[in-house]
Order: C-alpha cells, then sequence, then structure tokens
C-alpha cells in the first residue's frame, strides 16, 4: 500500500495558440453551468417567470465573479512592503508594513485569469446581487432568493475546489496519513492533507442535505432554513479545516486565526440565526404573489368592463 498519492496533473487543459486553456476555468464554467440548471427546476416547480432564471443567471455570475475577485484581492493580497518594493506607510504615528499592489495598480483587478478568487469574497458578491435582484425584480426577499440558490453553490464550490486540485493549490499541512498528497509541481517533498478533496466532500453533503430538505421536506416554506442550514455546513467546516490547511499569505502567520476563519465566522453567526427564526415562525403556505396577481390583474379587467 502506497504511503501517499503522488500528484503532478498539469492545470492547461488545452491551448489555443498562446491561449491556455486552464481546468479551473473550466471546471468554473461547469460549476456556474450546473448551478443553473438546478434552479431552473427548482423554478419551475413553483412556477416561477420564464424570465426568472435568466435575470438569476446574469446577476449571480457577476456577483459571484466580480465578489470572489475584489474579495481575494483585499483580503489576502497584503505584503512585505519591502518585499514589494515600497516603503511602509506611515499615519497618525502608526506604521504600516503591509502594502496592497492591487491599491497601487488597480487595473490589475481586471486581470482575473492570473488566478486569484476567493470563496468569502464570492459569498459577499453573491448577498449584493440577491439584494439588487430582489429590490429591482423579484421582490421576494434574498432568503427567498438564497434558499433555492443555495443547492446549486454546492455543485459549484464543487468544482471550484476540484479546479484548486487540479491546480495544486490551497491545500493543508503535512500528513503522514496514507492519502496524503505529494503535490510535486510545487517542490514539495512531504505529503500533504489534500484539504481540496475534503472540502468537495462538505460541499457534496450540503448538496444532498439542502436537495433533501427541499424536495422532502419542503424547507423552503421556512424562510432562511435551507439557507441557515447551508452557511452552517459550509462555513463551520471551513472553519475547522483551517487548522490543518497551510496559511495563503505570509501575513497570516501571527494571526490568533487565519484571514479564512475570520472571514467564515460572520457566515456562522448569521447562519444560527436564520436557522433558529425560521424554526421559530410557522411555515409559510400562502400562494406566492407571482400566482395571484396575474389572477387579480384578470378581476380588475372584469369589473372596468
Amino acid at each position: 500500500m502506497l504511503d501517499f498519492i503522488t500528484w503532478n496533473v498539469d492545470p492547461v487543459a488545452f491551448s489555443i495558440g498562446s491561449l491556455q486553456i486552464r481546468w479551473y476555468g473550466i471546471l468554473w464554467a461547469v460549476g456556474i453551468f450546473g448551478a443553473y440548471l438546478i434552479q431552473v427546476k427548482l423554478y419551475k416547480n413553483e412556477h416561477c417567470p420564464d424570465d426568472w432564471t435568466d435575470k438569476l443567471f446574469t446577476y449571480m455570475v457577476l456577483g459571484v465573479i466580480i465578489g470572489a475577485r475584489l474579495g481575494h484581492c483585499w483580503f489576502y493580497e497584503w505584503h512585505e512592503a519591502a518585499a514589494l518594493g515600497l516603503q511602509p506607510v506611515h499615519f497618525l504615528g502608526m506604521t504600516f508594513n503591509y502594502r496592497n499592489p492591487y491599491i497601487e495598480h488597480p487595473l490589475e483587478l481586471l486581470k482575473i485569469w492570473q488566478g486569484g478568487l476567493s470563496s468569502h469574497g464570492g459569498a459577499i458578491g453573491l448577498i449584493t446581487a440577491a439584494i439588487i435582484l430582489s429590490k429591482k425584480h423579484f421582490h421576494t426577499g434574498i432568503n427567498w432568493i438564497f434558499d433555492r440558490l443555495v443547492i446549486g453553490v454546492c455543485v459549484t464550490a464543487t468544482c471550484i475546489r476540484f479546479g484548486n486540485l487540479m491546480n495544486s493549490e490551497i491545500y493543508g499541512v503535512p500528513t503522514d496519513m496514507p492519502w496524503g498528497f505529494l503535490f510535486v509541481r510545487n517542490g514539495d517533498t512531504l505529503p500533504c492533507h489534500p484539504t481540496q478533496i475534503y472540502e468537495m466532500l462538505y460541499c457534496i453533503v450540503a448538496f444532498i442535505v439542502t436537495w433533501l430538505l427541499y424536495w422532502k421536506a419542503k424547507a423552503y416554506q421556512r424562510h432562511g432554513l435551507i439557507f441557515g442550514v447551508f452557511l452552517e455546513i459550509i462555513f463551520f467546516t471551513r472553519f475547522c479545516l483551517e487548522f490543518i490547511k497551510l496559511d495563503q499569505e505570509s501575513f497570516e502567520q501571527n494571526m490568533f486565526l487565519n484571514m479564512g476563519q475570520w472571514l467564515s465566522l460572520p457566515f456562522i453567526i448569521w447562519g444560527i440565526y436564520l436557522i433558529v427564526n425560521a424554526l421559530r415562525l410557522p411555515p409559510d403556505t400562502a400562494t406566492p404573489v407571482w400566482l395571484t396577481a396575474p389572477q387579480q390583474n384578470s378581476k380588475n379587467k372584469k369589473e372596468k368592463k
């Protein structure tokens, strides 16, 4: 039996001239498309307006990509000023030894193909997009949107973590467990925890749980319940898993909790609140407004005649 697994996969799936198509990008696309198909199924089940899935797709794709990019560049791209060839910042008697190159060169934010996306930033982007979508088009509240959206998000998140594995990035500390991965492309000499696979597994668990809550328990009638359960599974397990993950940036070395854990805490608290609040209130069995509106409009036309 092998003591570890040697991992030396080329992150480039294929090339078109000088353009490299990476597995990471392909898996992002597959994950987003998978989430879209799930939303189509759920919205058809509830007889939502035909154009809702297209609106949702547009808002959510923009939200997650913009949020993930901005989140990574703001949360994880702080480096020692000397390493960037810059001077520390002196402000109000304090010295800041870390600088963010994206503040100095904001146009670099657009270079998504160079890598750098944050799951927490993506979550914030999705929430922002859902707020705008609800106010402008759906008028349902973000809990209604997320109770359905997160089922597909589980699929997208699974694909993204698979993409991290194909990139040989964001993995754990050295381990002597037989399923440890030796990431050859990074020059590692010790096998490490394949935390990308661990995260894929809890995303799959989250998908199964939220799917069953929707179809078997009709938990969508308790606004925020499916969303809250999703937040607990994803971000509580993420919080725990960070203890065996390597720090992504050097500034995290002296932190009591790393950046991923600090960013997970608000989502964990929010998830607990959503679950408690959803179980405290009776289920909403009223006919959705988009089903009653056409009937009401027809009634008004008859009265005018």
